[in-house]
């Protein structure tokens, strides 16, 4: 595998508001993000000739974009498929493309209306899986992913011993951050211990606060080729490492037949992969984005990724101090999924970048190299940014 690193950048970041009820289609957003992006970027509509968005888009459908927003010509188009676990894969097609000069600048983009729209628990035609596996799991009441990641959650605990609420600081890191960014969800509500103890229980053991935002929102991201990177309008976020990885047995969020599921070995594989093209290690990140649908995921990435031993990420976590602002990794600037909104983790993008930047409402000093994960579970992928 030919290594990439370095020889492309994202230039452009664009999002819609954030909120429960955004009032339009999948489809407006999108474009809104995209424009937004374009503007960002200092490029034109027409400079578009890649797009990259997901499987899952129910109402943005690629040709429609393009009509839209009158672009004239898309030299690649590709679609990254199992939910939150393809955010970071956007943007891998997206480098793949640029660095073989198939594009030029290609937009990644996702929009959801996952507060207002069809949600789990609604009848739609759509919603009934087709898959054999699922026949398997939907009768036992395993019908949402709060139920089965709470099956992974359940099985980490019992494995390492961890008490009722050692989750918690990860959520109330969270918020803190959310509660410095205008655009969060939970910008103006804080949240204590207290709060978080006593919020009902969603599927044991996740409570209310240990999960995710239902979230309307689009955001979108360009890359392009370091070269012409240095010429437009922000500093780059340049990629350093853009993987993506699956894991043998492996389904898609109930992989429940693997030797050991309180691990994720499809992190493990990509995050090996991703800090040798990146030509670093775990040590050398100074800010991470952690998926954080739920709240165990982010323990269970720092022990993938070999920032911590086996069983070692709740503690690392726990008390906050070494995963807010000035601690020895901060986390989830914005407020990541939890409390900034859930865009499918593409929201943890543009913060990664927004640090490379020197622009988050929660900067790090200095921040010169940014980890960016997807979701676990699934095959899933990741990001190391760097500025130069």
């Amino acid at each position: 595998m030919e290594n990439v690193s370095d020889k492309t950048a994202i230039v452009g970041i664009g999002a819609t508001e954030f909120s429960r009820n955004c009032g339009r289609s999948e489809l407006h957003m999108a474009l809104e993000a995209i424009l937004d992006a374009v503007e960002d970027a200092g490029l034109k509509v027409e400079d578009i000739d890649g797009m990259v968005n997901y499987t899952l888009d129910t109402a943005a459908e690629q040709v429609e974009i393009v009509r839209a927003l009158r672009i004239p010509n898309l030299s690649f188009f590709s679609k990254t498929p199992y939910g939150g676990g393809g955010s970071c894969g956007t943007v891998a097609h997206a480098v793949a493309a640029v660095s073989a000069g198939l594009a030029n600048y290609v937009v990644c983009v996702r929009s959801i209306r996952d507060a207002s729209g069809i949600k789990f628990g609604d009848f739609e035609s759509s919603r009934v899986s087709t898959d054999v596996y699922m026949g398997m799991y939907h009768p036992y009441g395993l019908l949402t992913p709060v139920s089965w990641d709470g099956m992974f959650a359940q099985r980490y605990i019992h494995k390492y011993g961890i008490k009722d609420g050692q989750f918690g600081s990860i959520a109330l890191v969270n918020r803190e951050h959310a509660n410095r960014n205008p655009h969060a969800m939970f910008y103006d509500r804080t949240l204590t211990m207290e709060e978080y103890l006593d919020s009902p229980m969603n599927v044991a053991p996740l409570r209310r606060h240990d999960c995710c935002l239902s979230t309307d929102g689009a955001v979108a991201v360009i890359v392009t080729t370091a070269e012409r990177a240095k010429h437009l309008k922000q500093r780059p976020a340049y990629i350093s490492g853009a993987i993506q990885g699956t894991s043998t047995n492996g389904e898609v969020m109930t992989s429940f037949y693997r030797p050991d599921i309180a691990e994720f070995p499809e992190i493990a594989q990509y995050g090996k992969d991703l800090f040798k093209m990146a030509g670093v290690t775990p040590k050398d990140i100074d800010v991470a984005q952690f998926y954080d649908a739920f709240s165990p995921l982010v323990p269970m990435q720092l022990e993938a990724l070999g920032f911590v031993g086996a069983g070692e990420g709740v503690g690392f976590c726990e008390g906050g101090d070494r995963i807010r602002l000035g601690g020895e990794l901060p986390i989830n600037t914005a407020g990541g999924l939890m409390s900034e909104g859930y865009l499918h983790g593409m929201n943890l993008i543009t913060e990664g970048v927004r640090q490379i930047r020197g622009t988050s409402t929660t900067q790090v000093e200095d921040a010169e190299l940014t980890l960016v994960t997807s979701g676990p579970g699934v095959p899933s992928s990741g990001l190391i940014l760097k500025r130069r």
